[in-house]
């Protein structure tokens, strides 16, 4: 059959079998498009604890945004129609070692979901007025964003500085700089993960609290050793979940092995899961970030009484709007200030090597 239909054309079939479930019957897919605009267009839409919860998943999907994207260079390269000889093609897909997509597309998908939800924080803000938990949850979501650009643009890590430092006349060449970024880099990484931890388990779960035993004042479920757990799985997972913001064929030392990566997608997906009943159980028992206006059930008759909650009005100041202006300023000039860095020490240690 390799004569009639090339080795890409199967995959090519279920692309084409894919895009049709995903559109076609139009009336039960329209809604999940539409949510998903509202998800990704968070500046433009106020975001309910709905919006929320999918931008966190869409934080989980970094590997599956990577690979629909060379997905769509797959095909639309027309690689698919190529045959495949492992022997004599060593380069079989050589847009995926091109600067555009390498050094450009890669590392913005990885940034996608976290600016996502960074967006919909600075929103929840204008909306609230509220700067705790908003912009400190902006805040976790900005760090995410700064590891990322480190990983994906730092020379500091790069493999070709590892093959040198087997030669014992070029280690002289490593020097404190080097080491300080380092070092700078693994404090950046580890506070990330810390700092996410602690958000998952005080924030999103209501947990944490030394009086109830490091747990929450009411627990649904009836043994306790169930959160114990989830905590210490959220707190291991943590970790490699921001390895995976590293885009891949970055060159980093410290980059996840290819044959690792679905390992690692089926842990972070089995982490996501464990947040997502934690999260909807907290949701459940409190209020804590303001989606519904009120924290009762109303009746279903009418009592006569004139609400006051109906009445009120969300009204958004100059001063909360210069503050997410300046928020969102700093964040951009810190990414953009991290790549030319990165840029220019790319190239002095390349002269220096």
């Amino acid at each position: 059959m390799p004569e009639v239909i090339p080795a890409g054309g199967y995959p090519f079939l279920l692309v084409l079998y894919t895009c049709k479930k995903l559109i076609f019957p139009w009336k039960t897919r329209a809604p999940m498009w539409r949510a998903i605009w509202e998800v990704v267009s968070a500046p433009l839409y106020s975001p309910k604890f709905f919006h929320t919860y999918v931008g966190d998943i869409f934080t989980s999907m970094v590997k599956v945004f990577q690979d629909i994207l060379w997905t769509l260079c797959f095909v639309f390269s027309g690689d698919f129609l190529r045959p495949e000889d492992l022997k004599d093609d060593l380069t079989p897909h050589p847009w995926q070692h091109a600067f555009w997509y390498k050094n450009v597309m890669i590392p913005l998908i990885c940034l996608f979901p976290l600016w996502v939800r960074f967006n919909q924080c600075l929103r929840r803000y204008i909306d609230t007025s509220k700067r705790w938990p908003n912009l400190a949850n902006a805040f976790k979501y900005a760090m995410s964003q700064t590891v990322t650009l480190f990983g994906a643009f730092h020379p500091l890590y790069m493999l070709h500085m590892n093959k040198k430092r087997q030669y014992a006349t070029e280690t002289v060449l490593e020097s404190k700089p080097n080491n300080l970024f380092q070092v700078f880099w693994m404090g950046l990484f580890v506070s990330s993960s810390l700092y996410s931890f602690t958000w998952d388990v005080t924030m999103d779960w209501g947990l944490g609290k030394p009086r109830f035993g490091f747990l929450g004042p009411r627990l649904m479920f009836p043994n306790r050793l169930h959160y114990y757990g989830v905590i210490a799985i959220d707190l291991v997972l943590r970790f490699l979940w921001v390895l995976t913001l590293i885009p891949p064929q970055s060159g980093a030392s410290f980059e996840m092995p290819q044959y690792l990566t679905a390992v690692t997608m089926s842990l972070e997906l089995m982490r996501r899961t464990l947040w997502g009943f934690f999260r909807l159980e907290h949701e459940h028992r409190s209020n804590t970030e303001g989606y519904r206006r009120v924290d009762f059930v109303p009746l279903h008759f009418s009592t006569g009484h004139d609400h006051k909650y109906k009445k009120d009005k969300e009204r958004i100041g100059w001063h909360v709007l210069a503050e997410v202006f300046t928020v969102t300023a700093i964040v951009i000039a810190i990414s953009v200030t991290s790549v030319i860095a990165a840029q220019k020490a790319t190239r002095h240690t390349r002269g220096e090597l």
